[in-house]
């Protein structure tokens, strides 16, 4: 379906075709008609799918035929990154419109806040924000959603986990009952149900390829140990012209070796986690985006919702902790119907966690052989308690205390 068939006004039409939109998504295609008819939605759509563009077009084609220019959007969503993305999208949307939107999300920066006060004040007309952040906004009273008309929820399953249930409630207080309220999720667990219910009105249904990677993702994994992990992501990124890569690591901490590990071996590569300031964090996404940074190293702080064009390699340098998360982290390549690579390291104690991975998207991923030079690592056997998997020499498993025994000393501990 074309994005001419929607009936959207001119201008809209105008920017679209400046930006060479032409063929609508499966989301945008199920959902775009049913937001222009006023109706809610609750719709369970992964990242990458074009979800974003689903609820922006309606809500600029609205602004645009009633020259509204009061607050008549607000986008709630779980993190900063996401809040810029989308606020960039928007004015990419709008370039040739009179429309203004703000993003609202926390930070030290004092401009910042004066910046997001005076859009506030003043009537942007869609703002985008994470919760904690508009909260602190609203309790100064000088702005109010008495005119809004759109409530969108993005990510909506990542900020409950992120525990903002309560302040979602708080904020939808302060503004009007009658309203067009559009929730999207990746996921639709219960407690997505019952926000769902205390929320919408009547919502349309929509679900959108739950839990499966994009068909333009070619899934490998390779079993090692820790000790090879380091070593193996100098063999594969070598000599190897890539754009953009990305390697997610479950914290910071192994975000931070990682990082040091590539610039040790001359890579161009940038680290990004919860320890860096938002300022900090805007320049290494910045420099990614532009290709001056080649590899990005992070924890899943960027795994949703940052729309990066052109990846071409996804590594997983542990197992995520979430079967969820995996769909997450290899979403961030092959979007918008290009393809992409995504890479697993799986050592002998994440393998039962990998199973879940599999079972979730209901494909078996290839186990990779290891680059020539690597000793074997660990056999691929989730269902054997971690212990009793083959272990190659040198990577023996720890030796158990004598049963009776107590480790009262270092030649009773193994």
């Amino acid at each position: 379906m074309k994005f001419t068939e929607f009936g959207f006004n001119a201008e809209i039409l105008e920017g679209l075709e400046a930006m060479r939109f032409e063929e609508a998504t499966p989301v945008q295609q199920e959902t775009i008609p049913v937001i222009m008819t006023g109706n809610d939605i609750i719709a369970c759509a992964q990242t990458g799918t074009g979800k974003t563009a689903a609820y922006l077009l309606p809500v600029l084609n609205e602004l645009i035929e009633t020259k509204d220019t009061t607050t008549t959007t607000l986008i709630l969503v779980p993190t900063r990154e996401l809040a810029i993305q989308i606020d960039q999208q928007m004015q990419g949307f709008s370039y040739f419109l009179p429309v203004t939107s703000v993003a609202v999300y926390g930070g030290n920066d004092a401009g910042l806040w004066d910046q997001q006060r005076k859009a506030l004040t003043t009537g942007a007309n869609v703002v985008v924000a994470t919760p904690g952040r508009l909260i602190q906004h609203l309790t100064m009273e000088y702005f109010k959603f008495s005119n809004l008309k759109h409530l969108i929820l993005d990510e909506a399953d990542r900020m409950l986990d992120m525990g903002f249930h309560d302040d979602i409630m708080q904020i939808v207080k302060s503004m009007p009952q009658k309203r067009q309220t559009l929730l999207f999720s990746a996921t639709m667990p219960p407690k997505i149900r019952e926000l769902s219910r205390k929320l919408l009105s009547n919502p349309k249904e929509v679900s959108i390829a739950i839990s499966k990677p994009a068909e333009g993702i070619l899934q490998a994994a390779y079993l090692v140990y820790d000790t090879q992990k380091i070593p193996l992501i100098n063999s594969l990124l070598k000599d190897k012209e890539m754009n953009s890569v990305i390697i997610f690591s479950s914290t910071k901490l192994k975000v931070k070796e990682i990082h040091r590990a590539l610039l040790k071996e001359g890579f161009a590569a940038e680290a990004i986690h919860s320890d860096l300031e938002q300022a900090e964090r805007e320049k290494v996404m910045l420099g990614f985006r532009n290709r001056r940074v080649k590899i990005l190293v992070a924890t899943d702080i960027i795994a949703r919702g940052i729309d990066v064009d052109g990846i071409d390699l996804v590594i997983n340098y542990d197992v995520p902790g979430d079967a969820e998360d995996y769909v997450h982290r290899v979403g961030r390549t092959a979007r918008a119907k290009s393809t992409g690579v995504a890479l697993t390291f799986i050592n002998d104690m994440e393998q039962e966690k990998f199973s879940y991975i599999e079972k979730l998207i209901e494909k078996e991923i290839f186990k990779s052989p290891l680059p020539d030079g690597f000793e074997q690592g660990p056999e691929y056997n989730p269902d054997a308690p971690p212990r009793k998997r083959f272990f190659k020499k040198g990577h023996p498993p720890k030796k158990k205390f004598n049963k009776g025994k107590r480790p009262g000393n270092r030649a009773q501990m193994g």
